[in-house]
């Protein structure tokens, strides 16, 4: 329960939401926004999320923390998903640019070097926090998924952020697999040349849902 949602009994509502479909669990969450957001990084399958919560909201806000370090293709990917989709998209980014950080950090620091903490809070932490403080949702849909790392095998398909937003994963019991198709059937285009430079292996978590 959160002041933002003083209603909710989450536990009920996720058992509530068991075996519902991704099309239903995003309108309920609807019935519980007045300002919802979705945030994208634009990684391989997020047009399926986009494409799912915009057909029934389409002027949602759809909130993308630009680290600066995307690869061109995932640049490109993002330029034809947000036009062909009409999104409604608020870019953030972090306020010191890729060069200026390269050059004090010497490049990308690894997940041992003892600037990686600094370097994740810059390019993803601090721009992140900066647009929930200024865009203040109620709401925010995400496209985590049960089978990407070990700590989200412990979630659910909801759950509530700090500061009481509450968290909504439609995808959250999907796979690969189950993307593809929908990704087929709603011809969906989709991106696999991305990084994120915080996380540098796959299966590691890039700090925001654990820390926000």
């Amino acid at each position: 329960m959160s002041q933002l949602h003083p209603n909710l009994d989450i536990d009920q509502a996720n058992q509530d939401l068991q075996g519902k479909s991704p099309e239903q669990i995003v309108a309920w969450a609807l019935t519980q926004a007045k300002n919802p957001i979705i945030t994208t990084n634009f990684r391989p399958y997020e047009s399926a999320i986009l494409h799912l919560v915009a057909k029934q909201r389409p002027d949602i806000t759809v909130l993308w923390v630009d680290s600066g370090y995307n690869t061109d293709a995932t640049y490109r990917f993002a330029n034809k998903v947000i036009n062909d989709l009409d999104l409604n998209v608020i870019t953030y980014i972090p306020k010191q640019t890729a060069a200026h950080r390269d050059v004090t950090m010497n490049g990308i620091p690894g997940v041992n070097d003892e600037q990686h903490d600094k370097f994740t809070e810059q390019v993803k932490l601090e721009p992140f926090r900066r647009a929930l403080d200024e865009l203040q949702p109620d709401v925010w849909f995400n496209a985590i998924r049960k089978d990407q790392t070990e700590f989200r095998q412990g979630l659910d398909v909801l759950s509530l952020s700090k500061d009481g937003v509450l968290k909504v994963a439609p995808l959250f019991e999907k796979t690969d697999s189950d993307l593809d198709d929908y990704l087929l059937e709603h011809n969906l285009p989709n991106e696999f040349d991305y990084f994120d430079p915080t996380k540098v292996e796959e299966h590691r978590e890039c700090g925001l849902h654990t820390q926000l």
